[in-house]
């Protein structure tokens, strides 16, 4: 009897280890609340990474400063993804072991679309400064700072609209690429009937000489150009002397950080270039103006671009929604689970919550949907030459 008792004990035992090791829900005995982060800290694409850490580290330390929420203190966690979904499953777990309650989900969209699978599982709250994918807030746990690819188009139509009623632009686009060609097919859906757009493409068998592109629009004295900043870069180079001095370019957030691409002078484009952002990285006053002359204090200007300001706006987002929360009653211990919290997040994020005078806009709303609402601004990255 005894033998057949302990043989059964051994057998609830190692079911009961398995049950914990095939787990994701860690408990939790945080003495912080834990922010969690994925992103590219090195390779490539490391720029953009390294502006969301710093920044977001940043806002952590501000918030602490003052006390943090009710007294408790916030940590940020990030960890390198070089830009490679394959790494998003071991550092997603790792988070969690380190007692991730939120985060900041990833810093661009292939990564991100892992991610989000991850977290929709677990009901982890994410609020993404810069992956910008339709598709990373398709389930009620994600949400963007950042305006979505089709948001992107949509805006940057309105910006036309608004300006270019009855005339012709130019548009350069990448066929093969879901960014590029998403915002294009946003963009051409939401414009103005009177508004006429020359349109030229490219794909990755032909990314090197712009030539015939470059003659379809040169008489355009307005492109859009929803590409990353590769191509973009290679077109103004070959079109400088040929389109007229006048013309202006005007990209989407794939040309951040366009002024700093190594090989890249953008003082011989004599053309203006601009993009559609939610951040003037040379404000002389207010929030922006405010953040830029404490992040290039801390870290200098190499990584000031609109992911840090974003990824900014995001910690406080996180934090001025559990206050509200916490303000109309809603308890949130430094134990609380992930997705308790993530609950009490969506509660608030789909109710109405707005950040305000924040660095990215002067009033920030979502809804349901995971995407965000705010207004946009035509930055000039560089301005014509004379």
């Amino acid at each position: 009897m005894k033998k057949a008792l302990s043989i059964a004990l051994v057998l609830l035992f190692c079911i009961a280890m398995l049950a914990s090791c095939g787990s994701k829900n860690y408990s939790s005995n945080n003495t912080e609340f834990v922010i969690g982060l994925s992103g590219p800290l090195t390779g490539g694409a490391g720029m953009y990474g390294t502006a969301v850490k710093n920044s977001a580290q940043m806002a952590v330390d501000e918030i602490n400063e003052a006390g943090g929420l009710n007294g408790i203190k916030f940590k940020l966690i990030a960890l390198d993804d070089m830009h490679d979904p394959t790494k998003i499953a071991t550092n997603y777990s790792s988070l969690l072991e380190a007692g991730m309650q939120i985060s900041l989900g990833t810093v661009t969209t292939g990564p991100g679309l892992e991610f989000k699978n991850l977290s929709k599982d677990d009901n982890v709250f994410f609020l993404t400064p810069s992956a910008s994918g339709d598709a990373i807030p398709e389930f009620p746990n994600g949400y963007q700072m950042c305006f979505a690819d089709g948001n992107q188009g949509k805006v940057a139509a309105e910006f036309v609209n608004a300006n270019f009623k009855g005339q012709t632009i130019g548009a350069f686009y990448k066929s093969d690429d879901s960014y590029s060609a998403g915002i294009f097919s946003q963009f051409k859906g939401n414009l103005d009937a009177s508004v006429k757009v020359i349109e030229t493409n490219f794909t990755d068998a032909n990314k090197t000489d712009f030539s015939t592109q470059i003659d379809t629009l040169k008489n355009c004295a307005f492109i859009f150009m929803p590409t990353y900043y590769d191509a973009a870069t290679t077109f103004m180079y070959q079109a400088k002397d040929v389109l007229d001095k006048s013309a202006v370019y005007y990209g989407c957030d794939g040309f951040d950080g366009i002024d700093n691409v190594e090989g890249f002078d953008i003082n011989a484009i004599p053309q203006k270039v601009t993009m559609l952002s939610h951040f003037n990285s040379k404000a002389t006053d207010g929030p922006a103006k405010a953040f830029i002359d404490k992040y290039t204090e801390k870290f200098g200007a190499d990584t000031l671009n609109q992911f840090g300001a974003s990824a900014y706006d995001c910690v406080y987002a996180i934090y001025g929604a559990m206050k509200a929360a916490v303000e109309s009653g809603k308890s949130i211990p430094v134990t609380i689970s992930a997705s308790d919290l993530c609950e009490i997040l969506k509660g608030q994020f789909n109710g109405g919550y707005t950040l305000k005078n924040a660095v990215t806009g002067s009033e920030i709303k979502w809804d349901k949907t995971g995407f965000v609402n705010k207004g946009a601004i035509q930055y000039t990255i560089k301005e014509a030459t004379k």
